[in-house]
């Protein structure tokens, strides 16, 4: 018997017939396939290896996959806080948050801080007196500045004066009542204007207020006159026949005349007397002495020269 005949036959086993891969369902477990190779010196070490590779193997997890991807249900489970559901509730979280690190910022502050000795004797700044250092006089300064603003804040706009109107006081001390200083100082006001208004009247004369009123009550009758006045307008005539022209040829012939009485309604002077370029007529109390430098004479023979000078030139044209 050769040595490959004594192998076969003590230590080989035969081979089973292998089976059809297929592509959706799984191979089954079958004997091993190949030489098994038995060795009579193992001692038993082998089983104890084997049971050891069998629980330091990975699970198979191969049938329940498969139901795993068949399911229509999440089974993801979340780890840790969920997410927000909303904006809203984000926002609350980060407030809560803030909240919790400036607790624990204000805690740690608490605790950074220096101690304070308060047996000591307290000044007016806030500050203990003796031997300090630098970081206990400035937490106690701290210390003294928190409390008066929480005072503050616990007493309210009442105590602090908030919106209440300033109280004035003179150099006496006596309270100055600032609404009747407002008004006797409007009313001081009023009468300057009043005064300088008076004062520019004073300066105009009494024909120019009286032709004033004159023009606004003639406003006040345009509102309810026509458009369009004609020759035929009776209150018109009226008004053009009562003006006065100094060199009207027909004011002899008017049966109607006016009293001698002046815009102002003083009495006028009824004899002759030398024209002016204003047409002031003078008062009834005029003896007919003329005072004057002579310049309204002058002016008017100028005036009527170069009128007849321009006749006499058209004239000598025509001629010609």
């Amino acid at each position: 018997m050769s040595l490959a005949d004594y192998l076969a036959k003590n230590y080989l086993t035969a081979d089973s017939k292998p089976e059809k891969k297929t592509k959706k369902r799984k191979r089954k477990d079958g004997p091993q396939s190949g030489l098994i190779i038995a060795d009579d010196d193992a001692l038993g070490w082998g089983a104890k290896a084997a049971d050891a590779d069998e629980d330091d193997a990975p699970v198979n997890v191969s049938a329940t996959s498969a139901e795993f991807r068949k399911t229509k249900k999440n089974n993801w489970q979340t780890i840790g806080t969920p997410a927000p559901s909303s904006t809203d509730q984000a926002a609350a979280d980060a407030i809560i948050a803030s909240a919790a690190a400036e607790t624990s910022a204000r805690d740690i502050a608490d605790e950074e801080a220096p101690t304070v000795d308060d047996t000591g004797m307290k000044m007016e700044s806030g500050a203990y007196a003796g031997l300090q250092t630098a970081d206990q006089v400035t937490a106690q300064l701290k210390r003294k500045q928190a409390e008066e603003r929480k005072r503050f804040l616990m007493d309210g706009a009442e105590h602090s004066g908030q919106g209440k109107e300033t109280i004035y006081r003179d150099a006496s001390g006596r309270i100055i009542n600032v609404a009747m200083k407002r008004a006797e100082a409007r009313k001081k006001a009023e009468e300057e204007a009043a005064k300088a208004a008076a004062q520019i009247e004073a300066q105009k004369g009494d024909v120019q207020r009286a032709e004033r009123e004159r023009k606004k009550e003639a406003l006040k009758v345009a509102k309810y006159m026509t458009v369009a006045r004609y020759e035929d307008d009776v209150e018109m005539n009226e008004e053009m026949k009562e003006r006065e022209r100094w060199n009207d040829p027909a004011a002899q012939f008017l049966t109607k005349k006016k009293m001698g009485r002046s815009v102002t309604g003083k009495p006028l002077y009824t004899g002759a007397f030398t024209p002016n370029r204003y047409g002031i007529r003078p008062g009834h109390r005029w003896d007919g002495v003329d005072r004057g430098n002579g310049f309204e004479k002058e002016y008017f023979a100028a005036r009527n020269r170069r009128r007849d000078l321009k006749e006499l030139d058209y004239a000598w044209q025509m001629d010609g």
